[in-house]
Order: C-alpha cells, then structure tokens, then sequence
C-alpha cells in the first residue's frame, strides 16, 4: 500500500510492555499486521521498545510509568517533551503519510496544533471520553484530524464536537484468536478471574464481596497502581507518595479487607504463559464494571482462551457477548450471582470461534487501514447509528442498547 504511518504509543511503557500495558498490548497487536498489510511505521515510544518497525522515535530511554505517582507539577513536563519531539521528527521530515496518535489528551491537542500543512492524524480514543469536557467539548480539527473509538458505546457518549469527527470504531483484537477454534481447550478448574488493574471502574471489590456471598473461588490478576506484585505493594507501605495514589487507596480501603488468600487471592500482574493458563482454566471471567468499558481487552482475550464472560451491561459489553452464547450480563448487580451459576451451561467452543471469527489482529488492522484511507480522503462527518438507545442501568448510569447489525459508524450527509 506504500503508507508510512507515525505511530505515537507515548512516553509511558515500552512497546510491548512487560506485563500489564493496556494500550501498548494494542499497538502490539497492530503494528505487526500493518507492516503485512505493506505500511511502514515510524513508532515514537520509549527506547525500550522492542517491537518490530522500520524507525522508532524516542526521547526517553525508558517507560516514565513510575512517575505518574509523583505530584502533577514534577510530572506535568513528560507527556509535552515525548510530544515535542514527535512535532519535531513531523516536521523535519516529509515521508510520513499519516500520523495514529494514541496519547490521552495532549496527544489531539498537540496533532491538532501542528496546524494545516502537517499530514492528515487519526487520533485513537482509548478512555472514557467524560474525562476532558473542556478539551472534547470544544474540539475543532478540521477535516485533517479525526478520531476513532474502540466501541459504538463509547462513542455514543462523546461530547458532539468531539464526535463529529469521529470516523467509527474498531473493536480490540488479540493474537490469542488466530487458530482458538482450532487450540486444544484447557480443562476447567473451579475458580473465576477478573483480569485487569485493580481500580474502582474495574469493580474487584464488588467480585470480591459476590465471591464470599456465594462461595465460589476469585482470582484478582492486576496491577495496584505502580505496583505489579504482592511484595512490591508491601514494601511501599507507610510510603507518602504510594498513600497518594487512588487506586493503592482503593486496594487498602475497599479490595484487601475481603481478600483472604483462599475464597479470593490477588497475585498481581501475570502475563505470557501464566495469564493464559490462568483464563484458560477459568470457569468465568467476571466483569463487574462500575465504569462503560470503552474497550475490553481482557473480555476478547478471554473468549479467545475459551472462557465465558460474565459481566454487568456496561459500555461495549453488549458489543462483544453475545448474552447466552458466549457470555452473560445484565444491568442488575444483584443478579450477578445468578450468573455466575449460569455461566457453566456455555460452551467454551462457541467463545473461540467468536473470537476467531471477530477479534483476530488482521481484523483490527484490516479495519484500520479502512480508516487511514477515510482520514486521508475526508468524506464528511460521521454520525451515530440511528437504532442506538440509551437504557438505564441499574445504578442509574445509561447502557447503549445496539444491536450487531448496527454497530458501525456511517458518514452523514454533507
């Protein structure tokens, strides 16, 4: 195809990360099936990054994660010097066809700020999109950036500016669904798990209180905060700046005082072999989201490791389950329980072939190719599927209520 694509991962974790690294797993996954696809990328990260490209920017020789813990103004600096120095490669150089940002915030702002004459930037929204109201709010890129979600849900809750220059959604994938149809099944043992950082969106405490509640086995596999294991986050204890962070408070004050090492373990940060393993002989993978998951990472992966979902209704969910085939959820928290019951009447064999069929990395980055076309030849704006609804769910909080066949975003006239 001959495109050379700036691929901005951010200052944060190196690509691929070691361990947890939500949207570095995603270029991960990407970019070996755009360079298949014939597009050359040009990856700004860190200089431990070790995925495969044809050129990589980096101003810091490693991942600046860490510092996200240290006060705003000691830190406030890091996202704006990655960002100069990918303005300044931009403009020192005339190859690049099309940038992919997939830095929160300062990532649109500063694309955005390169001005007319820089090449045409599709800026990947991975985050909950309530987040920046003045900056999504009154978002203006013109017809040279637009934006793309990682559900329908998602972007059905952007602000309007920030929609109008949205271009659709493409679902995550993972390499983990090339061949599950055809992968030898692992044998189920008698635990659930919740995959993900522990943090109040993710809801670990309520999965904890159910575990208890109705006696089944819970495994919580994440970070807290910076803290990747057990000893690592006992070590920082009585630490003033590990006291700071919301998602170590969150732990302490909500998650550890169910957290018996029996009925329910945490064992921090898996990755590779042990995480699949993990999934894999998981009776369930529990969702119980307090958030509207933009994404679902860990919801494909567990499909595609032949394991069902249960989860309440929040965001994409209803987008990647199908209710009663290859998980379950509902909008209810008290019948959550029921489902966790339910959820061994499904069959492993119908979640592989989901994932086979939908989450593979060629989908994703066939999708995305879609994309960079769309951006580079602008057609108009974008707007919601008309069939989209909003329901209550049971907190109050709205659920988007659309069915499969349409799930797309189609360009409005004009």
């Amino acid at each position: 195809m001959g495109l050379t694509v700036l691929v901005n991962a951010g200052p944060w974790l190196p690509v691929p990360p070691m361990g947890y690294g939500g949207i570095e797993n995603v270029l991960a996954t990407l970019v070996p099936e755009l360079r298949l696809l014939g597009v050359r990328v040009v990856l700004a990260s860190v200089g431990t990054s070790t995925l495969p490209v044809e050129e990589r920017i980096s101003l810091y020789p490693d991942g600046q994660f860490s510092a996200l813990q240290r006060p705003y103004n000691q830190v406030c600096g890091i996202g704006q010097a990655h960002m100069q120095a990918v303005v300044r490669a931009v403009r020192e150089r005339d190859d690049i066809d099309l940038i992919h940002d997939h830095v929160e915030a300062i990532g649109l702002a500063t694309v955005n700020a390169l001005g007319a004459d820089a090449p045409p930037a599709l800026h990947t929204l991975h985050w909950d999109l309530g987040k920046h109201p003045d900056l999504y709010g009154h978002f203006d890129g013109g017809d040279r950036v637009r934006v793309n979600g990682v559900s329908a849900a998602q972007l059905a809750r952007a602000p309007e500016a920030l929609r109008a220059h949205a271009v659709g959604h493409v679902h995550l994938a993972t390499p983990l669904a090339v061949g599950a149809a055809h992968r030898p099944r692992a044998e189920k043992g008698d635990h659930l798990v919740i995959l993900g950082r522990i943090t109040p969106g993710k809801g670990q405490d309520l999965g904890a209180q159910l575990a208890h509640r109705v006696g089944f086995d819970l495994v919580l596999a994440g970070p807290v905060g910076p803290y990747h294991r057990p000893e690592e986050l006992a070590a920082a204890t009585g630490d003033p700046l590990a006291q700071q962070n919301p998602d170590v408070r969150f732990w302490q004050e909500k998650v550890a005082p169910h957290v018996d090492g029996v009925r329910v373990r945490w064992i921090g940060t898996v990755s590779g072999q042990p995480r699949d393993d993990l999934v894999a002989t998981a009776r369930a993978a529990l969702f119980p989201l307090r958030w509207e998951e933009p994404g679902g990472t860990a919801i494909v992966e567990s499909l595609a490791l032949g394991t069902p979902v249960v989860s309440l209704a929040r965001g994409c969910v209803p987008e990647l389950i199908e209710h009663g085939r290859t998980g379950l959820f509902t909008a209810d928290e008290e019948l959550l329980a029921d489902l966790v019951v339910a959820a061994d009447t499904l069959d492993p064999a119908d979640c592989c072939q989901e994932a086979a069929t939908r989450f593979t990395p060629s989908v994703m980055a066939e999708r995305y190719l879609e994309l960079y076309e769309q951006v580079r030849q602008p057609s108009g704006s974008v707007a919601l599927p008309t069939s989209a609804r909003f329901v209550p769910a049971g907190d109050g909080n709205p659920v988007v209520d659309v069915t499969r066949t349409t799930m797309s975003f189609v360009d409005s006239p004009g």
